[in-house]
């Protein structure tokens, strides 16, 4: 099993990434809450990673913070999740919201995840309400992400101060350019308190 991923980026094209590891490439597929963490082609990236074995392919997965990766794991057990489905729920909502809609058995708030019907919504919140531990059932745990960009500090930093991840990405999206973590800081704090 591939557990780890440690590597300069050689290409971005959502959700597929290729990592140079000592000269050899993996193709990764993650989420789009680790996509919009990732550095800049060219920069390291760490990452952590689930392989999934197939008849016809092997897939590696990677994710930004173990709790994501956990909640991945934890997809592919309830029966009628592959991969796919559960990279898209990664990917439209952030692993709080996602326990926030499993205590509140909230079927609408899942539907809304593009290819999410409402028999696997019903079929999520039955079988991953015993499935989620402590730390993900708890609305607002906080998730670091795993690495050491600037902007992976900022996030950690602002879902740290009380924003949602899914806030703290979008404020981060109004300061890309940015070059230190304080100041990327700085700047989303702004931003918030001008809207």
């Amino acid at each position: 099993m591939i557990g780890l991923i440690h590597g300069r980026i050689a290409a971005k094209m959502p959700p597929q990434l290729l990592v140079d590891v000592g000269g050899v490439g993996y193709e990764i597929e993650a989420p789009m809450s680790t996509f919009f963490l990732l550095p800049a082609v060219g920069e390291e990236v760490r990452l952590l990673t689930h392989l999934v074995v197939r008849e016809d392919a092997q897939l590696l997965y990677g994710f930004s913070t173990e709790e994501e990766r956990r909640l991945f794991r934890n997809l592919l057990k309830v029966s009628g999740i592959g991969p796919k489905i559960a990279l898209a729920l990664l990917s439209g909502i952030s692993v709080e919201g996602f326990a926030h809609c499993i205590q509140n058995q909230d079927v609408s708030a899942l539907t809304k995840v593009p290819g999410i019907g409402r028999k696997i919504a019903e079929r999520l919140l039955i079988e991953m309400r015993d499935r989620l531990n402590g730390a993900q059932s708890l609305p607002g745990a906080t998730t670091v992400p795993v690495g050491t960009s600037a902007e992976a500090e900022a996030f950690g930093a602002l879902v740290a101060l009380g924003y949602k991840p899914a806030e703290a990405t979008r404020l981060l999206k109004t300061v890309e350019g940015t070059a230190t973590t304080e100041e990327m800081i700085r700047r989303a704090l702004q931003s918030a308190a001008r809207e």
